[in-house]
C-alpha cells in the first residue's frame, strides 16, 4: 500500500510532464554524497566510432594505467553493448582544483609511443573514435559552441548555441597530419545540499564535462612532482603522431569544479535534450492524422459497404432462391480452410505474440523511468529476460492456433515455436560474432555470455514455451462460425492489384508513416551511439502503430475476400508486415545518407543487424495484422445467416 502511494503521484507527475514535452527522470540508483576533498573516481567505459560499429576497449590503445587494473561486474546489457567499465588513473577530488598533472610519468621522462602504438592511435584518430568516461556513473560531454546570425536584427548578431556531445574525440585531422588530444581538461559540476549548520557540507555531482586539448611536449613544462604548467595563448603547436615513427608526448589533465543549482534527480537534462522534443510533437501529430485517415476509411468500408452486404445476404424473400450469391459471402465454405504449413504459420505467428509482449512491458516500464540511461544495459538486460519469459504466453497462443488449423503434431509445434525465429537470430548474431572477434573488439560477445545464452534459451525459454503450448493445444479451438466444405471452391483470375508485393506495398506505407519520424531517433541512439530516452512518445507511437496495423489489415482482408480468394492467412500475415519492407528501406537511406562506413565488416554489421530489426518488425506487425482481421472475419462470417 505504501509503495503504491509512492509511485502513483510519480506516475502523474510523469504523464503531466510528458505532456509538456519536459524531461522527467526516475532515478534508478540511489545518490552518492561526498565531502570535501572525497575522492570522485573517473572511470572509462569503451571507445565508439559510428564509422566502425566496432567498440573498443580503453586500454586497446596506449592510455596510462593505475598501478592495478580493475574491471567492474557488467550486467547482460552491458556486455552486449559492448562496454567494458574500468579504473583510470586520474585523481580527482571533490570540490579540490587541479591546474595541470601529469599522468604515468616516471622522473619526469614523456611517454613514448613505439611504432605500433603509434600507428594504432593514428588509425583509431583518423576513425573518428570517441572516448566515454563516466563520474558517479555520469557519462563525460564536451560542450559545442555553434554560432548563428540573428535575422531578425539589423546588426546581424550571433547568437550562441550551446550543444553537448557524448564523449569526447580522441584527436583529429588536418591537411593530412594527425593529432592526438593528450590534455582533457575536466569540468566537474556540483550541488550543494542543505545540511545543518553543525555538519560538514556534502556534495552531488551533477554534470560531468571534458574539454580535449592537444598540446605538444615542447610547450609542456613539467617538474618533479608531476605537475606542468599549460602554455598561455594559442601560439603552442599541437600534439603530432606520425604513424612511421616513434613518438614522445605527455598524457596531462586539470581539475575544475563549479557549483550549480541543477539537482541531482535533473542531471541527465543535459544529455537527454541533445534532440528536439518539437520534431516528437510532429512525428505523434502526423500519427494522429494517419490513424484518424484509416479509421475514416474503415467507417466508410464498415458502416456503408459491410452493414449493406450484410442486409442484403440475411433478406428473407420471395425470390431468395432465385438470388445468386456475390462478394465475400460466396466464399463462406473455404474462408476458414485451413493453409499449408499450418504449424510454421502458428510458431510464427506465437513469436510474434512473444516479441508483442515484451516490447509492450519494456516501453511502458522505460516510460515510467525505470529504465532509465543511468542503469546501464537494464534496457537490453531487461528485454533479453522479458523474451524469454513471454515463450509461455507465445506458446500458448500458438498452440491454441495449431489445433484451429487442424494439427495434431503438438510437441514438434512446440519445439518449432521455441527454435525457429531465435535460431534465427541466434544464428545471425553468431557469425556476426565471429567477424567482430576477428577485429579484437569489446563488442565481441564473451564465450562464457554465449553460453549463458544459450542456457538461458533452452533452460527458461523452451520449456515455458512447451508449458504454454500444452495448455494451448489442450484448449478449445477458436469457434469459427461456418463450416468449411469438402471441395475447395476455384479462386478467379485475381486483378493486378490484388498481387501480394503490391499488397506489400500497399499496406505497409501507412504504418511506417506513422512512425518513421521516430524510427530517426531509434537509429541515431543505435548507430550513432546517443541517448534514447523519450520513452512516453515512443509508447504512443506502438499504440499507434498496433491501431494502424490492425486497421489497414481489416482492409486488406475485406478486399481479399471481395475479390472471392479465400487464402487470406499466409497472405494477411505478410501483407500486414508490410511496413517492415519500409524500415528496409529506410535502413538502406540512412546507411548511404547518414552514416560514413566504407568498410566491409562494419557494412556487414550494420546490415546484419538490420535485418534482425526487420525481420522481428516484420512478425510483430504481421502478428498484429493477422489477429486483427481474424476476429473480423469471424464477426462478420458470425453475422450473416449462412444456410
Amino acid at each position: 500500500m505504501a509503495a503504491a502511494m509512492i509511485w502513483w503521484p510519480r506516475f502523474l507527475l510523469l504523464l503531466c510532464l510528458t505532456c509538456k514535452g519536459s524531461t522527467f527522470y526516475v532515478p534508478g540508483v540511489a545518490p552518492i554524497n561526498f565531502h570535501q576533498n572525497d575522492p570522485v573516481e573517473i572511470k572509462a567505459v569503451k571507445l565508439t566510432s559510428s564509422r566502425t560499429q566496432l567498440p573498443y576497449e580503453y586500454y586497446s590503445l596506449p592510455f596510462c594505467q593505475p598501478n592495478k587494473i580493475t574491471y567492474k561486474a557488467e550486467n547482460l546489457g552491458e556486455v552486449l553493448r559492448g562496454d567494458r567499465i574500468v579504473n583510470t588513473p586520474f585523481q580527482v577530488l571533490m570540490n579540490s582544483e587541479k591546474k595541470c598533472e601529469v599522468l604515468c610519468s616516471q622522473s619526469n621522462k614523456p611517454v613514448t609511443l613505439t611504432v605500433e602504438q603509434s600507428r594504432l592511435v593514428a588509425e583509431r584518430i583518423t576513425e573518428e573514435y570517441y572516448v566515454h568516461l563516466i563520474a558517479d556513473n555520469l557519462p563525460v560531454a564536451t560542450r559545442l559552441e555553434l554560432y548563428s546570425s540573428n535575422r531578425d536584427s539589423d546588426d546581424k548578431k550571433k547568437e550562441k548555441d550551446v550543444q553537448f556531445e557524448h564523449g569526447y574525440r580522441l584527436g583529429f585531422t588536418d591537411v593530412n597530419k594527425i593529432y592526438l588530444h593528450n590534455h582533457l581538461s575536466f569540468i566537474l559540476y556540483y550541488h550543494r545540499e542543505d545540511m545543518e549548520e553543525d555538519r560538514e557540507h556534502t556534495y552531488r555531482v551533477v554534470r560531468f564535462e571534458v574539454i580535449p586539448q592537444s598540446i605538444r611536449l615542447e610547450d609542456l613544462k613539467t617538474d618533479e612532482k608531476s605537475s606542468c604548467t599549460l602554455p598561455e595563448g594559442t601560439n603552442s603547436l599541437p600534439q603530432e603522431i606520425d604513424p612511421t615513427k616513434e613518438n614522445q608526448l605527455y598524457f596531462t589533465y586539470s581539475v575544475h569544479w563549479e557549483e550549480s543549482d541543477i539537482k541531482w534527480a535533473s542531471r541527465w537534462d543535459t544529455y537527454l535534450t541533445m534532440s528536439d522534443v518539437q520534431i516528437h510533437w510532429f512525428s505523434i501529430i502526423n500519427s494522429v492524422v494517419v490513424v484518424f485517415f484509416l479509421s475514416g476509411i474503415l467507417s466508410m468500408i464498415i458502416i456503408r459497404t459491410l452493414r449493406k452486404d450484410i442486409a442484403n445476404y440475411n433478406k428473407e424473400d420471395d425470390i431468395e432462391d432465385t438470388m445468386e450469391e456475390s462478394g465475400w459471402k460466396l466464399v463462406h465454405g473455404d474462408v476458414f480452410r485451413p493453409p499449408q504449413y499450418p504449424m510454421i504459420l502458428s510458431s510464427l505467428l506465437g513469436s510474434g505474440i512473444q516479441l508483442f509482449c515484451m516490447i509492450l512491458i519494456v516501453i511502458f516500464v522505460a516510460m515510467l523511468g525505470m529504465l532509465s540511461p543511468s542503469s546501464r544495459g537494464a534496457l537490453m538486460t531487461t528485454a533479453c529476460f522479458l523474451f524469454m519469459f513471454m515463450g509461455v504466453f507465445g506458446g500458448f497462443s500458438a498452440g491454441r492456433l495449431y489445433r484451429t488449423l487442424k494439427g495434431h503434431r503438438w510437441k514438434k509445434g512446440a519445439f518449432c515455436t521455441a527454435t525457429l525465429y531465435p535460431g534465427v537470430v541466434f544464428g545471425i548474431c553468431f557469425v556476426l560474432n565471429c567477424f567482430i572477434w576477428g577485429k579484437h573488439s569489446s563488442g565481441a560477445v564473451p564465450f562464457p555470455t554465449m553460453v549463458a545464452l544459450l542456457c538461458m534459451w533452452f533452460g527458461i525459454s523452451l520449456p515455458l514455451v512447451y508449458l504454454g503450448y500444452y495448455f494451448g493445444f489442450r484448449k478449445q479451438p477458436y469457434d469459427n462460425p461456418v463450416r468449411t466444405n469438402q471441395i475447395p471452391r476455384q479462386i478467379p483470375e485475381q486483378r493486378w492489384y490484388m498481387n501480394r508485393f503490391v499488397g506489400i506495398l500497399m499496406a505497409g506505407i501507412l504504418p511506417f508513416g506513422a512512425m518513421f519520424i521516430e524510427l530517426f531517433f531509434i537509429f541515431s541512439a543505435i548507430w550513432e551511439n546517443q541517448f534514447y530516452y523519450l520513452f512516453g512518445f515512443l509508447f504512443l507511437v506502438f499504440i499507434i502503430l498496433v491501431v494502424s496495423c490492425s486497421q489497414i489489415s481489416i482492409v486488406m482482408v475485406y478486399f481479399q475476400l471481395c475479390a472471392e480468394d479465400y487464402r487470406w492467412w499466409w497472405r494477411n500475415f505478410l501483407v500486414s508486415g508490410g511496413s517492415a519492407f519500409y524500415v528496409l528501406v529506410y535502413a538502406i537511406f540512412y546507411f548511404v545518407n547518414k552514416l560514413d562506413i566504407v568498410e566491409f565488416i562494419p557494412s556487414l554489421l550494420y546490415f546484419g543487424y538490420t535485418t534482425l530489426m526487420v525481420l522481428s518488425f516484420w512478425l510483430l506487425t504481421g502478428t498484429i495484422g493477422f489477429y486483427a482481421a481474424y476476429m473480423f472475419v469471424r464477426k462478420i462470417y458470425a453475422a450473416v445467416k449462412i444456410d
